[in-house]
């Protein structure tokens, strides 16, 4: 133990205490697992206790020589996560089944962590069910204040006089009409009477020069959140080895993936069947998917997972309901085009037999065809492919940023609420990782916390890691291309006399067989990928864990990207578009490029996104819930194989850590595969909506599934994880927003280029004489005259003329074959078409953030109210403590210096001033290994 006075080493635990040759000789170390003695601050004899500095500084003695000196409390292991009043904030667990977890190294680590985490203020208690040991700890209210202040966490704000003054209310048009709106669906709201409404608190920065502002004697002013954080905080950091010289010999994760411990997490507040507790509340009313059409009860799930967990089903929550709007118009387009199919001129041409219009061969040997062949697959298409379909693009494009604009106002009105307002990332503490890799490294001041922090060198080590990392990235996104490109091959070699498909089946069963093939490649790759970027993001030394997950984010969208969508942009901006005529195609490897049919390409890449959009989320729902149950069973076998499954006097052997071992980890990358798919999901929704009008109703049916699901995983199969805290959804709304932009140029070019709205109406304009589509089908197929054929074809004779898609002359024109005047002008119409398409949403869009109320003002003028509520009580106080202390009602000079620092805000500046006062106040550097 260091020599240096530690504030908090009282509060230990005498089990903490263990030999080490008693675990080398196998004999039960746990003597008082049941039985465990603990020692307060207030209980030790010789010391003081001032109640207007908690944190006084008290010497540490021999627990021996304290044992008969004071009162003895006595805790046992009941069968939920308390002990006797004293919480299990987070427990610790090996096994004895384990050859790693039991070899002399590992015992060696295991004492040599366990003894600094007692050393730095934690109590521990051990428990042992024959092969399971575990370590229960839990945090006192003084290590809480100690790490509250370290951490800077925003805390609720005792009630003061100063508090009651509020404005009288004044008459607000949208304010009533949004308690009207809320009257309406009183009946889908959260059940006031099982979710307590929470009241709003002034929350301030914790600082234990202040405690006067905070109830830290309230039985529950430091919640389990609060508690996860702050143990959490310590084990990541806490050193395992008295070897100086390794770097990475410290954190619980560490220990964990060397196979030290097998788990570490915190508790369940209960059995999610056991009432009275809020994961039990939580699962009846959340979980429930007979309860699908309810509101979730937002501020218990923060409260329970932590402000991160909180804001993904807020922002889950939010895009559902934006999708409720968006699935009636897309149903309204389908229906549309289900009500005028046998209206339509095109398609009832394709399918009129009298006609006898006979098409070229799709390959080299295959037979001439007739159009009517491709009868039913124009009227399916004509479903996607109609004059609604622009109205529906224009739609989709005006509701994607009217998505984010009300998102944006929604979820700073979510973290106000939450007390995250002025969060600020650059206050977060870095990474233990990269603390240790830079441990010799200079440092320098970081303007936020005014502590020195080592820095990453710019030229020598930042850049040459970041060109690295995404040159691969690079790498693997040409791969991922490669793939979709032999799928390409695939379907050319599928349309050739040695197709494995025959007759009229070919025009269904070759998209789909390559898109479960596309799909399948797809999976393949993800897994390939996943884990080499967290290895590239780790050499980019990335100071806080924010940073590192959003540079992981970033790299693995990008390539998901690549690999989910690259097949869907060949179908809608490539095929057909570049085959050529039948005396001269265009061959790759000798095969022919794919061609659309005289309906277009939009049914095909219909199929495509329904596929893959429709068979990623059957996957994803699958692995959701399968898995993790079948995992959960394998755990519960194993945790059996190793318990004693009854004893006969006390029963069977259950409790809350004992349970929740048995459920899975999270694991590392935490909601990254939730918002993974979701956002995948959205850009199915936005940037394709134009083929597939039905996209945003089948995304609707699967996230009041999703929604339902996840939570009743994260209750039932999930271990309960460590709180995080965010500001907002980080890096995956600046993706949203690029979708979004993204989207409105997708749309304009499928509706262009890959549908024959252009083709349609620049003949209805300039071509036919009655101004409507009857002869369109004959204008779009060019002539081509059998005998300029390379080739002889022998499966079907006496044919001298065959029409193929196409704006061509016909071969007896002085310029055969070439192109003709109509085809410039539609191409022409078609780029008219995407510029004004896009300037017209531009316009859309700008007037709708114009004529939306900006919450944003108004939420700026109450948090600027609270923060002078706050200063005001601050100062108030501090004229209090400085009257009884120095006993004058003045006091000038001391509250002049503190209305100054207190107004200039500021909390930053006030405290840089209190730490250069404050001799015991730990840096950043010095606390990176606790």
């Amino acid at each position: 133990m260091d020599e240096e006075v530690d504030l908090f080493e009282d509060a230990i635990s005498v089990s903490s205490i263990s030999s080490g040759p008693a675990w080398k000789k196998g004999r039960d170390y746990i003597s008082l697992s049941r039985c465990t003695i603990y020692h307060s601050a207030q209980d030790l004899p010789g010391h003081q206790f001032d109640e207007e500095n908690p944190m006084m500084t008290m010497e540490h003695e021999p627990l021996e020589a304290s044992n008969d000196n004071h009162e003895n409390k006595i805790l046992r292991s009941p069968s939920m996560n308390e002990d006797e009043g004293q919480s299990v904030d987070f427990v610790l667990v090996w096994t004895e089944t384990s050859r790693v977890a039991c070899t002399d190294a590992a015992y060696q680590k295991r004492e040599v962590f366990e003894r600094r985490l007692a050393e730095a203020g934690l109590v521990l208690e051990r428990e042992q069910n024959l092969s399971l040991h575990f370590v229960k700890i839990h945090a006192p209210v003084n290590v809480l204040i100690r790490y509250a202040d370290i951490l800077k966490l925003r805390m609720p704000m005792k009630k003061f006089d100063e508090m009651e003054k509020e404005n009288g209310g004044s008459f607000d048009i949208i304010v009533e009409v949004k308690t009207m709106v809320r009257r309406l669906l009183n009946f889908v709201r959260v059940d006031p009477t099982v979710f307590h409404p929470q009241e709003h608190r002034l929350t301030a920065e914790f600082s234990k020069d202040k405690l006067y502002l905070f109830d830290v004697d309230a039985k529950n002013f430091f919640s389990a959140a609060v508690r996860s954080i702050v143990v959490d905080y310590i084990l990541e950091r806490m050193e395992f080895s008295d070897d100086k010289k390794t770097p990475f010999n410290f954190g619980i994760n560490r220990l964990i993936s060397d196979g030290v411990y097998s788990a570490a997490y915190p508790l369940h507040d209960g059995d999610y069947r056991q009432e009275g507790c809020l994961r039990h509340s939580l699962h009846q009313e959340w979980a429930s998917i007979r309860k699908w059409i309810m509101y979730q009860p937002i501020d218990h799930i923060k409260e329970y997972f932590g402000v991160k967990f909180g804001l993904y089903f807020a922002w889950l929550g939010f895009y559902t309901h934006m999708l409720i709007p968006a699935s009636i118009v897309g149903l309204i387009c389908f229906i549309y085009g289900l009500s005028t199919m046998y209206s339509n001129t095109l398609s009832e041409d394709i399918c009129n037999r009298n006609l006898n219009i006979v098409m070229c061969p799709l390959c080299d040997t295959c037979p001439y065809w007739n159009l009517t062949d491709a009868c039913d697959y124009a009227r399916v298409t004509y479903l996607f492919d109609n004059p609604f379909t622009v109205a529906f693009a224009f739609f989709m494009s005006f509701w994607g940023t009217l998505f984010l604009e009300l998102w944006k106002r929604y979820s700073a009105d979510i973290t106000h609420h939450w007390g995250l307002s002025n969060f600020d990332l650059q206050a977060e503490h870095p990474r233990p990782e990269y603390l240790a890799r830079l441990r010799d490294a200079k440092c320098k001041k970081n303007v936020v916390t005014n502590t020195d922090e080592p820095y990453v060198p710019f030229w020598k080590v930042r850049v040459p890691a970041t060109i690295l990392s995404f040159s691969v990235v690079l790498l693997l996104i040409t791969v991922a291309v490669g793939a979709v490109f032999g799928v390409v091959l695939y379907r050319m070699a599928c349309v050739g006399p040695q197709s494995l498909f025959e007759g009229q089946n070919k025009i269904i069963l070759i998209p789909a067989t390559a898109a479960i093939i596309n799909l399948v490649c797809i999976m393949i790759l993800n897994y390939v990928y996943d884990w080499l970027a967290v290895k590239l993001t780790e050499m980019e030394l990335l100071r806080t864990q924010t940073e590192f997950d959003d540079s992981l984010t970033l790299k693995i969208y990008l390539f998901q990207f690549v690999n989910y969508y690259t097949s869907i942009f060949y179908i809608a901006f490539l095929k057909g578009k570049f085959v050529g005529y039948p005396a001269k195609y265009n061959l790759i490897f000798g095969w022919r490029q794919e061609e659309c049919s005289p309906g277009g390409c939009l049914m095909e890449l219909c199929i495509q996104l329904a596929i893959i959009m429709v068979g990623k989320q059957a996957y994803n729902t699958v692995l959701e819930m399968v898995i993790p149950l079948l995992f959960k069973w394998w755990n519960t076998f194993k945790i059996k194989t190793g318990l004693q499954a009854e004893d006969k006097e006390s029963g069977k052997v259950k409790n809350q850590w004992t349970e929740d071992y048995k459920l899975l980890d999270y694991g590392p990358r935490g909601l990254f595969p939730e918002y993974l798919e979701m956002i995948l999901q959205y850009g199915f929704v936005t940037i394709f909506v134009a083929a597939f009008p039905l996209a945003p109703f089948f995304a609707l049916l699967n996230n009041v599934l999703e929604m339902r699901l996840d939570a009743k995983k994260f209750l039932r199969f999930y271990r309960r994880p460590v709180p995080k805290r965010v500001k907002n959804i980080g890096v995956w709304f600046r993706i949203l927003d690029i979708l979004g932009r993204i989207s409105v140029v997708t749309n304009a070019f499928i509706i262009a280029f890959s549908s024959n709205f252009i083709p349609r109406i620049v003949y209805i304009m300039t071509v036919s004489s009655d101004h409507t589509d009857t002869g369109f089908l004959n204008h779009s197929l060019a002539f081509f005259d059998t005998r300029h054929f390379n080739h002889t074809q022998t499966n079907v004779s006496h044919v001298d003329i065959c029409r193929y898609p196409e704006y061509r002359n016909p071969p007896w024109h002085e310029r055969p074959y070439k192109r003709p005047l109509i085809y410039w002008h539609i191409l022409a119409a078609r780029l008219a078409f995407v510029v004004v398409f896009q300037n017209v949403v531009s316009l859309v869009m700008m007037a709708v953030q114009w004529l939306i109320p900006d919450t944003s003002a108004k939420l700026r003028d109450e948090i600027r109210k609270e923060a002078y509520l706050t200063n005001e009580i601050i100062i108030a106080q501090e004229t209090k403590r400085a009257q009884m202390n120095t006993g004058r009602v003045g006091s000038g000079d001391f509250l002049k210096g503190e209305r100054n620092a207190v107004a200039n805000n500021s909390a930053t500046a006030y405290r840089r001033r209190k730490r250069s006062e404050d001799p015991e106040e730990i840096s950043l550097k010095d606390l990176y290994l606790v």
